[in-house]
């Protein structure tokens, strides 16, 4: 088979085809022939490391954390799997060498959830991190629910940070499917075409209009919920917009790794601050997201395109390298990388 690998960190161009024998999956695994790879930030940071040529944490590593495909080895004893089962993954080579940029990958059953017929590999290749980090960051208000689904978020209004962006497009799709009012931030009208498209149902403009006053305009007792993808930038809007017993759910630090609060106007409020990552969040978090975007599928509340405000940028197996830079300079969207395209 075709893998892409890695044995030291750096730039994209440490990235290697190479061509191996596949694995056979042990206990409490299943071996996948990924039909297509996701490519996320975590996943060209990983590869970076926190400085060129360290060595990489096993001897060789595939890279990427999700993606999509049908199970074609079961691990002996392992029941709720079967040969041919559609599934996606997620985290596949957290704390493991087994990436999905590889033509066959053998993952823990964990982390291998089913894909509905009706869902694209394409959907599914779009899930994992995006989806279970918008999950994570509509789940944990002081008020709200620990599970979504329809009329979970009924009567409550989410501000999702940066409505473009992968998990941005999850949240407000996540969030409308759950019952909520869905007000998105983002920075060009091409961005609030998407933003539309995945189903806000109120865009704003940031860099246009005076988005506190917008904001507020909309929801005049304020947001219950934001999806922050920019904490140190956002700190002053999200106080002024906030409602009491509102919750701020951070998952990225883009525009700044530090912010500074006003902590008297929060007390007054109430307001909870909670950071999430999902590789600590603790496998029960997980798979309730798991079988919440299980159900999400199964209502088609996820579709993926330009379409559905999520444009796809491709690349073949062999540019994975081209698919990480990609990423790293900001593409719009999400990435995909075509493993085998005789699945698709």
């Amino acid at each position: 088979m075709r893998a892409i690998a890695y044995t030291k960190t750096g730039d994209s161009s440490v990235l290697h085809l190479v061509e191996r024998e596949s694995a056979e999956p042990g206990a409490g695994e299943v071996r996948v022939r990924i039909a297509v790879s996701g490519v996320n930030p975590t996943d060209w940071k990983a590869r970076a490391g926190a400085r060129p040529g360290q060595a990489a944490p096993f001897d060789e590593v595939v890279p990427n954390q999700d993606g999509a495909g049908v199970i074609d080895a079961v691990g002996a004893g392992l029941a709720g799997f079967a040969v041919g089962d559609r599934v996606w993954a997620y985290l596949a080579a957290h704390e493991r060498p087994t990436g999905t940029a590889q033509q066959f990958a053998v993952l823990s059953a964990e982390h291998v959830v089913p894909l509905p017929d009706a869902a694209s590999f394409d959907v599914g290749a779009s899930l994992g991190v995006p989806a279970m980090t918008a999950h994570r960051a509509l789940t944990v208000a002081e008020h709200g629910p620990s599970r979504l689904g329809p009329g979970a978020l009924d009567g409550r209004t989410v501000l999702v940070a940066g409505g473009a962006g992968a998990v941005g497009h999850a949240a407000i799709q996540l969030a409308r499917w759950s019952g909520a009012t869905v007000i998105t931030t983002v920075s060009s009208p091409e961005k609030a075409a998407l933003a539309t498209a995945a189903g806000a149902h109120h865009v704003v403009n940031y860099r246009t209009d005076d988005a506190a006053s917008a904001i507020r305009a909309l929801a005049p007792h304020g947001v219950d919920q934001v999806v922050e993808v920019s904490p140190a930038r956002n700190a002053d809007l999200n106080a002024s917009v906030i409602s009491n017993h509102g919750t701020i759910a951070v998952y990225a630090t883009d525009g700044g790794a530090e912010m500074a609060i006003d902590v008297r106007r929060h007390f007054a409020l109430n307001v909870r601050y909670q950071f999430l990552l999902l590789y600590t969040v603790g496998e029960d978090a997980l798979s309730a997201a798991a079988e919440d975007i299980g159900r999400a599928l199964a209502d088609g509340a996820l579709p993926v395109g330009e379409d559905a405000g999520l444009p796809i940028t491709r690349f073949p197996l062999e540019r994975t390298a081209e698919a990480h830079d990609a990423v790293e300079a900001g593409a719009v969207g999400k990435v995909l990388i075509d493993v085998d395209p005789d699945l698709a």
